[in-house]
């Protein structure tokens, strides 16, 4: 058994993987908000599943918003910027008292997908995460890959690449000016379109015009956000999480789109939509301790 936990914002939600991947259990609570309740509150959710199973995991994986500092080991670049500073790793291997592994939260979003979802077909994987914000990360061969900044697929604090005069530089609750998180996330395009991505869709699918155009101006946003990626990565796969990621008709245009900015005569990296949903999240942080896909 491997446990996962996916730190959110809002919420905090650990599941147990058996040996075949299958998710034996799955509970969530409210995340407190507040640094010490929410250690406690990892170690308290995580004995719950093992007491409902009967089974104490050997590890615990934790997916998480932003990243641990290589220099300091203490969180950075959480947009919960209440744990920006924190010993969240170390104050966690005490609480819960067994290996522990801690990745970002897209990077474990990405890693289930390649390990044994809709990116496992591929040996280089792009996950993104096109949610309140926008994650990025990368898998090669099953493995994430953190970086030598543990920066790795960082890719919605890149700018908007090829802005236009009327994308007028708005900045970002990272500091940033232009982050490709004010575009394209869910709560970027609802800055700008003046509505949510899912009432954008129902728009356009009853016939409206105007929310056609802005699904359109999404898909082309996204499709040069991507192709950086392609041309600096290559990668086999992209795969596409977040609430953003179930307006179906944005895959179309989006692959459409990519050949106009990716400096190649052809495309063939997949676009797709995740497999696990909601699941990723504690199905990656379980797969940080076993990358092997069952058989």
């Amino acid at each position: 058994m491997r446990a996962g936990v996916d730190f959110g914002g809002t919420k905090i939600e650990a599941a147990l993987l058996d040996s075949e991947g299958e998710i034996r259990v799955r509970r969530r609570v409210a995340n407190p908000g507040e640094y010490a309740a929410a250690v406690h509150a990892v170690a308290d959710l995580v004995a719950v599943i093992e007491q409902e199973v009967g089974v104490r995991a050997a590890t615990v994986g934790v997916a998480m918003p932003g990243s641990l500092s290589p220099l300091t080991g203490l969180v950075r670049n959480s947009n919960s910027v209440w744990l920006n500073g924190k010993p969240f790793f170390e104050d966690l291997k005490m609480a819960l008292a067994r290996p522990v592994r801690i990745e970002n939260d897209a990077n474990c979003f990405a890693l289930s997908e390649a390990v044994d979802g809709a990116a496992a077909s591929g040996r280089v994987v792009f996950g993104i995460i096109l949610g309140t914000g926008c994650g990025g990360g990368i898998v090669v061969n099953k493995q994430v890959l953190t970086g030598a900044n543990a920066i790795g697929g960082e890719w919605g604090h890149t700018p908007l690449p090829w802005a236009r005069a009327d994308e007028t530089p708005v900045r970002d609750w990272c500091g940033r000016w232009n982050c490709l998180e004010m575009w394209i996330s869910g709560s970027g395009f609802k800055r700008w379109a003046g509505m949510s991505a899912r009432e954008a869709d129902a728009r356009a699918q009853a016939g409206d015009a105007q929310a056609r155009v802005l699904l359109d101006l999404l898909a082309d946003r996204i499709a040069r956000g991507l192709a950086i990626v392609i041309d600096i990565l290559d990668p086999d796969v992209i795969v596409v999480g977040g609430g953003v990621s179930n307006v179906e008709s944005l895959y179309p245009s989006v692959r459409g789109k990519l050949i106009a900015h990716v400096f190649s005569d052809v495309v063939r990296t997949k676009v797709v939509k995740h497999q696990h949903g909601d699941s990723s999240g504690v199905r990656g942080a379980a797969w940080l301790f076993d990358v092997e896909p069952p058989a």
